[in-house]
């Protein structure tokens, strides 16, 4: 029995695309390893600094295709200038909204930037869209989700919830990488729908984990352990973690292996993949699959 044969929720078409991500591409398992390029929107041209070859999202097509990634999630305008000539062999996750980060965060809302209509079109095997769990407006984001969500089911296409908690009440509560509002964000997803969710890993900092409500103001869990409750707390909705800022090698292969070990389905890594001269990419690339179809 494969993990999808477990989802028997799931419709025909969303199931035909997932097959593709989890089994035809990638580590070919289960398991779905992503290549994330929507930080140039998100966070600026700075991200490219590290690996200024990066800038041309060329490089990260040719990552995710000599790699074998199970797909490369990115926005409308990256995905119709530079995918089509790896159509085919790169299957593509299209973000379809999105925000930069100049304003403050305090009240986050990602407005739409393409559609489930557009992916169809562009042959997407999924959409990605970003929820902001606790802002202020997230009364929107949830009324703009659940629009994504219903023309998505009508579409037969899967959609990965970017679950990211923000805001002042988040920040008065432990922060947004707290296991309490990392924890929730999984909950969220799952409740509203999402078939995969991106979530951060939870921290446990001393000196927040007392402003976090109760019982998560009394945990003391593990890395490892932290992983497992946020996994849970998804239920049917897969769990890819993020990587985050760039890591050393040691911190994000035990990241990496701490994730799948906690029951996550895959990994959404990007900075610290792209952000490597191209041989050292695929080298780590290659120890994450090692490690993934080990599991």
């Amino acid at each position: 029995m494969t993990k999808l044969d477990e989802l028997d929720h799931l419709s025909l078409g969303k199931r035909v695309r997932l097959q593709r991500l989890m089994y035809e591409y990638g580590p070919g398992n289960g398991h779905m390893l992503i290549l994330p390029i929507d930080q140039g929107l998100e966070h600026g041209p700075v991200d490219f600094f590290p690996n200024p070859v990066s800038e041309d999202p060329d490089f990260q097509f040719r990552l995710a295709k000599e790699g074998g990634y199970s797909g490369i999630a990115l926005h409308i305008g990256l995905a119709e200038k530079y995918a089509r000539r790896y159509a085919g062999e790169v299957p593509v996750i299209l973000k379809i909204n999105g925000k930069t980060r100049i304003p403050s965060d305090s009240h986050a809302l990602s407005p739409l930037t393409s559609s489930v209509e557009d992916a169809v079109r562009i042959g997407a095997d999924a959409v990605g869209y970003t929820l902001y769990v606790g802002s202020p407006n997230q009364h929107a984001d949830i009324m703009q989700f659940n629009s994504v969500r219903a023309e998505a089911e009508r579409f037969g296409m899967p959609v990965i919830m970017w679950s990211y908690p923000r805001g002042q009440a988040v920040a008065k509560q432990g922060g947004r990488d707290s296991l309490y509002a990392v924890d929730y964000a999984a909950r969220v997803a799952c409740e509203l729908g999402a078939d995969v969710v991106k979530l951060n890993v939870p921290k446990d900092e001393p000196e927040s984990r007392s402003e976090q409500p109760s019982p998560y103001d009394e945990l003391e869990l593990t890395y490892e352990e932290r992983v497992k409750k946020v996994v849970k707390s998804a239920g049917k909705t897969m769990v890819l973690f993020s990587g985050g800022s760039k890591l050393g090698d040691e911190d994000l292969l035990h990241r990496a292996r701490a994730c799948l070990e906690g029951g996550a389905t895959g990994l959404i890594f990007g900075r610290n993949l792209w952000q490597r001269e191209w041989e050292d990419a695929l080298r780590i690339t290659e120890e994450l699959k090692k490690l993934m179809r080990n599991q």
